[in-house]
């Protein structure tokens, strides 16, 4: 090989490696700008994120606009998803375009497997007795429990109420007004729901429970007395009687409690039956009917005769014993 070509093989090698020098530098500043790029990108959106967290923490009327902004947005959305399905769908598709995965949450009922043996045995004696699933029942028998024991009364006799009043019907209104389970008066008691998030809440049953269960706590707290407190509950505080209610929610609780101890107690045991409470408001303790007391059906407050047969008559569907007559004849009864 002569110089002259020894020596432009050699200048050809030298520019090639002086190009891969070159591609290999320009490749690393891009990448080192992309890099610098990114991490001062993110650093800046992290900046932007905080001041925004706490802008809108001070900001309750823009916050609560965002938050309207995007409720409509989401139901608009899901408003299109559905129209999207036409009336020739299948019903599948059409459940599917409503499916809603977080709606079990506004469930009320609890597996009965997962109460103790006194509350499932309660459960399944009301939900029998009453006619109702048992699902729901345990969700209210472990409510019954948690707020009685909170409060310091018998959760058998939050349950008797309930019976008593709506028959386990959380959407029970009376002609006056009383509603939910524990036919807790809403327009009276509308603060107590307040915190629940107002008074519709009166038709969420676990609310509705644990707001009866106050009520009836002030009650008796007023009267001195349980038999007194279900009175002034009823409604009947400036009536000489009230008509035989106190005695149908004890014997109701009494039969509660012999079913959680164990016993047999038939499902369709019956209840004192009850009688027109007076109109008349007169001054002195609250009393048990006499006629309530002395009836042959009669069972006395506190006591349930074991002897009670399946072939008993079965109760009439539970229902308020005593239609607030007081509250047409006197302005301070507690209860309605």
């Amino acid at each position: 090989m002569s110089p002259s070509s020894s020596s432009s093989v050699s200048r050809q090698g030298l520019s090639l490696q002086n190009l891969v020098a070159l591609v290999r530098l320009v490749l690393s500043d891009v990448l080192e700008g992309v890099r610098w790029l990114s991490h001062h990108a993110l650093a800046a959106v992290g900046l932007v994120a905080v001041l925004a967290v706490v802008f809108l923490a001070t900001q309750a009327e823009v916050r609560r606009s965002l938050e309207a902004q995007a409720l409509n947005w989401l139901s608009e959305r899901a408003t299109m998803r559905a129209d999207a399905v036409d009336g020739s769908a299948g019903a599948d598709e059409v459940l599917l375009a409503m499916a809603e995965p977080d709606a079990i949450q506004r469930a009320t009922a609890a597996n009965p497997a997962e109460l103790n043996r006194q509350q499932s045995a309660v459960a399944f004696w009301i939900a029998r007795r009453y006619n109702v699933a048992p699902e729901p029942i345990s969700r209210l028998v472990q409510e019954a429990w948690v707020v009685g024991k909170r409060v310091g009364m018998e959760p058998t006799l939050v349950l008797a109420v309930m019976a008593v009043e709506s028959g386990f019907n959380p959407f029970a209104q009376s002609h006056v007004g009383a509603q939910g389970l524990m036919q807790v008066m809403t327009r009276i008691h509308h603060d107590k729901y307040a915190i629940f998030g107002g008074q519709n809440a009166a038709f969420d049953p676990v609310t509705n429970l644990r707001v009866g269960v106050q009520v009836l706590v002030d009650c008796v707290r007023r009267a001195g007395s349980l038999t007194g407190g279900l009175k002034y509950y009823v409604g009947a505080a400036n009536m000489a009687d009230d008509g035989g209610y106190a005695t149908k929610v004890l014997a109701e609780a009494a039969y509660l409690k012999q079913v959680a101890a164990g016993q047999k107690v038939a499902v369709n045991a019956p209840l004192p039956q009850a009688t027109i409470a007076s109109a008349s408001p007169v001054a002195g303790p609250a009393v048990v009917p006499a006629a309530a007391a002395t009836s042959p059906d009669a069972t006395p407050a506190g006591t349930v005769s074991p002897s009670v047969s399946e072939s008993a008559s079965t109760p009439a569907a539970p229902h308020r014993a005593v239609e607030h007559v007081a509250l047409l004849s006197a302005q301070d009864a507690t209860r309605r």
